[in-house]
């Protein structure tokens, strides 16, 4: 747990990590882009849990890296959750037209509690003679989940295209530089073979025999 929140190395290393997995993947840099495109847009949703398996829909529609659309999803952490559910609520609830006062923000962390709790109370309540209700979890679905879910869809977007066209040019610089290197490699590769091939020649065959 210690580690999800804050990983060995801190999340700047991981979040280089993840950038130099990223531009390692095999495939264009527009695929790969559009992979990035749809991890972040998931991070935008409220579906908790269930970022990956979005992120990877998204990514098969779009036609985009399904691997780099599940790396795409750290845009969402412990880090930067806070800030993602207050542009999206803010935005849902001014798009719905709601009236959101401090009493709503101060009562958000309350309203998750409430709903877990109605969920425990009612699967019990399907095996006693308890009485269901679902107040609760009305609440947090009219209040948080349902202006959560419409206030991500602009954020979500604007920060996904912002990193699917900075990604494609630094993608395909770092590919290009890559191939590059390895061609260069390569070229040393078979001169060093020829220069010793050209010296085993001259060793079985001197000058003059």
């Amino acid at each position: 747990m210690a580690e999800f929140l804050w990983p060995r190395g801190g999340w700047a290393r991981a979040f280089h990590y993840v950038k130099h997995r990223m531009r390692r993947l095999p495939d264009s840099p527009e695929r790969i882009a559009r992979g990035i495109w749809a991890g972040v847009f998931a991070a935008f949703t409220p579906f908790y849990g269930f970022h990956f398996f979005i992120a990877a829909g998204l990514a098969f529609v779009l036609r985009g890296n399904v691997i780099a659309a599940l790396m795409g999803t750290f845009f969402g952490n412990p880090l930067t959750y806070v800030p993602i559910g207050v542009a999206a609520l803010s935005t849902g609830h001014w798009l719905l037209g709601d009236h959101v006062d401090e009493r709503m923000h101060r009562s958000f962390v309350g309203k998750f509690a409430d709903a877990a709790a109605d969920l425990k109370d009612n699967f019990i309540a399907m095996f006693t003679d308890a009485r269901a209700d679902w107040t609760r979890l009305s609440i947090f679905y009219d209040e948080i989940f349902f202006p959560y879910l419409v206030g991500g869809i602009l954020p979500g977007i604007f920060f996904a295209s912002l990193c699917y066209y900075l990604s494609v040019p630094v993608i395909r610089v770092y590919q290009t530089r890559r191939k590059g290197m390895i061609k260069a490699k390569l070229d040393a590769i078979k001169a060093k073979a020829a220069a010793k091939a050209d010296a085993k020649r001259k060793a079985e065959h001197p000058a003059g025999d």
